[in-house]
């Protein structure tokens, strides 16, 4: 059986404010928690005028406290802005707060420009990322090594479960980091669809057994409309075509409505960038979303899939992630 599961970028639409966003992101927990989604995962960007989500590790507190089954996490903290042992804490504050529920999704990269990442702090640098996962790892259980340099400092509060860790990538070098440290992964299909199975097969390969996870786990994050007709789901999905047209060429901006994409004149490289993005995507109907989706799981290997829509409102939003759960027949909580 397929799972599924959810990653939440906050968007801020047309005409919406980022507070809009961030109450949908509530509601829309509260509807997935219900539907039977296994995960709600938040999303890390920042200085994005059409994502609100900037602080994964506050929202997760607040959805986790609106549900009550569903498992809360990120996707994901960027560690390269940060230290391992406060991200540690945090995520160990939330699992003392809701013991088995709190996933701890890290990510490589910088979810924001370089001014931005400069403005965050951090390392900044890729090369020293396996330190850092290796660093939060041992914090997050407690095992430091004697000759590790901060051997005596405990990431607190300490308690008998801790968070489940997950590494996010759209290319192998994050797929090889998590199989040598024995942690889960997530490829993101909606960022980077070329090579995607073949690496996160690799992973479970290459994985190596950890006192965390004795066995490898894995899943595929991809952009999804769904609708009850196939035309209605590929209309919906035009906004995201011009949501990313204008990412790639640098520009800005709230999440566009249908109407705005159907009005803007494309330039011929925007649409090289559009008919390669739809390649990332699945849009249609619930039988063909479960078809295809049924189909890119088997590809990846992997049991598990998370999904990312955003479409012009918040109703037809909620609708797609409904329609989804009755089209895999979720066990609703």
């Amino acid at each position: 059986m397929t799972r599924l599961s959810v990653l939440d970028q906050s968007p801020v639409r047309s005409g919406a404010t980022p507070a809009d966003a961030i109450r949908e992101t509530l509601a829309l927990a509260r509807r997935c928690d219900e539907l039977g989604y296994t995960r709600y995962w938040l999303a890390e960007h920042h200085s994005t005028p059409a994502l609100a989500g900037s602080a994964p590790e506050v929202l997760i507190g607040h959805v986790a406290a609106v549900t009550s089954g569903i498992r809360v996490g990120s996707g994901g903290v960027m560690l390269q802005h940060y230290s391992a042992l406060k991200v540690a804490e945090a995520f160990r504050v939330l699992e003392t707060l809701y013991p088995g529920r709190i996933d701890l999704g890290v990510g490589r990269a910088p979810g924001s420009d370089q001014l931005t990442a400069r403005a965050l702090g951090g390392t900044g640098a890729p090369e020293f990322f396996p330190q850092q996962v290796q660093d939060l790892l041992a914090f997050v259980h407690g095992e430091l090594p004697p000759e590790h340099p901060f051997a005596k400092v405990r990431a607190m509060p300490t308690g008998p479960t801790a968070p489940e860790l997950w590494l996010l990538g759209s290319s192998d070098q994050s797929a090889a980091i998590a199989a040598h440290f024995g942690a889960a992964f997530s490829f993101a299909h909606f960022i980077n669809a070329d090579g995607g199975a073949e690496i996160t097969r690799g992973y479970a390969r290459e994985f190596k057994p950890s006192p965390s996870r004795a066995t490898p786990q894995a899943s595929v994050a991809v952009f999804v409309v769904c609708a009850d007709t196939h035309d209605e789901a590929e209309r919906l999905a035009k906004s995201r075509d011009l949501f990313v047209a204008r990412i790639y060429t640098g520009r800005g901006g709230r999440y566009p409505t249908v109407a705005e994409a159907e009005a803007h004149e494309y330039t011929a490289w925007e649409r090289q960038i559009v008919e390669h993005a739809r390649g990332r995507r699945v849009a249609g109907t619930p039988a063909e979303c479960r078809e295809r989706l049924e189909a890119l799981a088997a590809d990846y290997g992997v049991d598990e899939i998370v999904v990312v829509t955003i479409t012009e409102t918040a109703e037809t939003r909620r609708r797609s992630y409904e329609l989804l759960a009755q089209a895999f027949e979720l066990p609703p909580r």
